[in-house]
């Protein structure tokens, strides 16, 4: 095993991702990482980068064993965002512009749609695309030197409404607001304060304790994952219908059985 490797990626069997920037790795613990790694250009997502994610995280999830999907960057940073060079270019032309928006949300809607519980690992810089892409994951565990931030407001860009929504149910559309208008980082803690982290350890811990919840999440019943995961993907008046067939999927699968055999048994459950 090579300590040289970064802890996230450290004996896992490289996935080849056909594009430059994005990295995949799965491992059999059951945890896949999916990293961007630009780090001359703190990792900044490059319109290829957009356009490969969907098919990439599509090969990821059918990858057999993988239960989990940690997200973050190389070099201590997440991501700095849209690559700033190509949205100068892209916004020469009104069409492009479009396109190019189209493309990014359909990167964030493939994340969001992961069958799997995924998890943005954010140290340093995560602003702009690469926060939207963060704040797509279910869970956020963040380095407590690391900064937040979504900044068209400083690029003169309207933001789509696909993130913009997504940003105030996980905030609140006060914090959104507070975020989108004013373009500001925010550090450490605060991040917590706000809804955008569900977790703010120490730098040097945040890999480690990152691993260590996705490996326990690895021992959960991916069936009532799930069912959490397409519940809370709708609206409010649509669960019901989005949990129907995970429950009645539920009554006849072996999940449960093996749950109440596991706990009468007093061992841990085979999911």
């Amino acid at each position: 095993m090579d300590q040289g490797q970064p802890l996230l990626t450290r004996g896992r069997t490289p996935l080849p991702t056909d594009v430059d920037g994005l990295l995949a790795h799965i491992g059999e613990d059951g945890v896949a990482v999916l990293t961007f790694s630009r780090p001359l250009r703190r990792n900044a997502i490059t319109l290829a980068m957009w356009q490969a994610l969907p098919k990439l995280l599509f090969r990821i999830a059918e990858q057999p064993g993988v239960r989990v999907l940690l997200v973050t960057g190389a070099a201590g940073t997440f991501s700095a965002g849209a690559d700033i060079d190509e949205l100068a270019e892209v916004y020469g032309d009104p069409d492009h512009a479009d396109d190019y928006h189209a493309v990014n949300v359909a990167a964030e809607e493939a994340l969001a749609a992961f069958p799997h519980p995924t998890i943005a690992v954010v140290h340093g810089a995560c602003v702009g695309g690469g926060c939207q892409l963060a704040v797509a994951c279910d869970l956020r565990f963040v380095a407590n030197d690391a900064r937040m931030g979504i900044t068209p407001a400083k690029l003169g860009v309207v933001y789509p409404a696909v993130p913009t929504l997504r940003l105030a149910r996980l905030v609140g559309p006060s914090q959104a607001k507070y975020l989108l208008f004013s373009g500001e980082l925010v550090q450490g803690l605060r991040t917590s304060v706000i809804g955008l982290a569900d977790r703010v350890v120490p730098a040097a811990e945040l890999d480690g304790n990152a691993l260590e919840f996705a490996r326990l999440l690895t021992q959960r019943s991916p069936q009532t994952i799930g069912a959490v995961k397409a519940a809370l993907s709708v609206p409010p008046e649509q669960a019901a219908q989005a949990l129907e067939p995970w429950e009645r999927r539920s009554r006849e699968a072996s999940d449960v059985h093996e749950g109440l055999a596991a706990f009468l048994a007093g061992r841990p459950p085979r999911f």
